[in-house]
Order: C-alpha cells, then sequence, then structure tokens
C-alpha cells in the first residue's frame, strides 16, 4: 500500500469519523456510528490512532491485523485512545489541543532481525509476548538497540530478549496522516 493509497478526501473524512468519535466519547459518553457508500473505506486493516496535547502523547491504541472495517476500527481506536491505560482519561477541556493522528497498517511480513531498517514499524513476539512500534517511533529511537531494547520492556520482556533465538519479527509500512499534516 503507497501513501497515496487514500486520496486526500479520504484520509480527511477518516479523520473527521476520529475527530467525531473523540468528541462524542469525552463530552456525552456516546459511541458514534460512521456510515459511508465508500467501499473502500470498509475494507478491513490494522489501523492504530495516536492522540496528542501540546506535542505530547495523550494516547496510541490500535492493533496490527485487520480485524475490522477502517471506518471502525477509526472510531474503535479512538474511543481507546481516550483511555488509554498509561496516562489519565481525556477530559472535556482538553478537546480543542487534542491532535489525531492515523497510522493505516500495510501487510505484515515476517522478517530477520538483520534486515530490519530504521523506518520499518516493527512486532516482536516471543511466546505469548509481543509488542509493536509504528515507524514514527524511530524518530525518537533512532539507536537500533535502544529501540529494540525498549521493544522488548514494552512486551514484558527482557531488554536484551531480541537476541533470543525464539523471538520472532515482523515488519509493515504504514500510511500515516494527521490533523496537521497529510
Amino acid at each position: 500500500m503507497t501513501e497515496d493509497y487514500f486520496t486526500r478526501g479520504e484520509k480527511e473524512f477518516l479523520l473527521k469519523i476520529a475527530r467525531t468519535a473523540l468528541e462524542k466519547i469525552v463530552s456525552a459518553g456516546e459511541k458514534y456510528e460512521p456510515q459511508t457508500v465508500n467501499q473502500k473505506l470498509w475494507e478491513k486493516y490494522g489501523v492504530f490512532v495516536t492522540l496528542t496535547r501540546n506535542g505530547n502523547l495523550r494516547g496510541c491504541v490500535g492493533y496490527t491485523e485487520p480485524i475490522e472495517p477502517l471506518i471502525l476500527a477509526i472510531r474503535d481506536n479512538t474511543i481507546s485512545a481516550t483511555r488509554d491505560s498509561r496516562f489519565e482519561p481525556i477530559e472535556r477541556g482538553e478537546l480543542e489541543e487534542i491532535k489525531i493522528e492515523i497510522s493505516i497498517l500495510g501487510e505484515l511480513e515476517p522478517i530477520i532481525f538483520n534486515n530490519i531498517e530504521k523506518g520499518d514499524g516493527v512486532v516482536i513476539k516471543n511466546g505469548d509476548r509481543g509488542a509493536t512500534y509504528l515507524p514514527q517511533v524511530w524518530d525518537e529511537l533512532p539507536d537500533k538497540k535502544e529501540f529494540f531494547e525498549s521493544l522488548c520492556q514494552k512486551a514484558g520482556l527482557d531488554e536484551e530478549d531480541y537476541l533470543n533465538r525464539e523471538m520472532e519479527f515482523w515488519k509493515y509500512g504504514v500510511v500515516k496522516f494527521g490533523e496537521d499534516r497529510f
């Protein structure tokens, strides 16, 4: 999937779904029911929704597998991101300052550790523990060792478990866009 797979209008529509879902759940506790006749937006994708306030992360929730139609995945992950367990729930007074970013994932591709490059989205799995970092996390953790140590910690593993032969890796790309950039 290339960056231009979704048109600017489709991206704006998807951001509107996320914004409406955010405002309805935080302001009124209501679940928004998005609709569209655009069949492409009913296709299933892995998707993450990231919420920031003044440049600081306030929530990031999603899934790597194509579990539900895109418009519902964006709605549901937006709602979940308002209650990301790492942060206090988003409150009504914050809504105007919240910025939304959507990352639509391409297919997961099995890969060996040595072939992973900066800029790849990465999933790790060892037994029943696993985690993912979106490609944009490389901006914060550009050192490969630090990136994987942090990813292992996120998965509840020891820092150096990424060197373990049992570790499985997948890479993916994303189509990423947000309210402040396309």
